[in-house]
């Protein structure tokens, strides 16, 4: 199992989005991927990792997501600009794998 960790993601005019997950490979690819159309994430295009917290166990996680969610939004881009000033994508999209379609 991989360490559970809260993210924070962003879209190009800053809308945030705080998840947890102890995947967070396989997260990242479900937002990106627009696996839910109708999702904020999808709605929003909030894609863009740019604030990534670890944690020991998913209990500690858990309880930090809800601590960063109940922030104003100042606090919560004070700690995402301490981390990443630059908001750069802290997970760049995977290079495409070979082509599906038959030529």
């Amino acid at each position: 199992m991989k360490s559970p960790c809260v993210y924070i993601l962003a879209s190009i005019q800053r809308v945030l989005y705080i998840g947890v997950t102890s995947n967070l490979e396989q997260r990242l690819s479900e937002h990106r991927s627009n696996l839910y159309p109708n999702s904020f994430t999808s709605q929003y295009r909030v894609y863009r990792l740019v604030y990534l917290e670890d944690f020991a166990d998913m209990p500690q996680a858990i309880a930090r997501e809800k601590q960063l969610k109940g922030w104003r939004r100042g606090k919560k881009v004070r700690l995402i600009e301490a981390q990443n000033p630059e908001w750069y994508d802290l997970a760049p999209p995977a290079p495409p794998g070979p082509s599906l379609r038959s030529g």
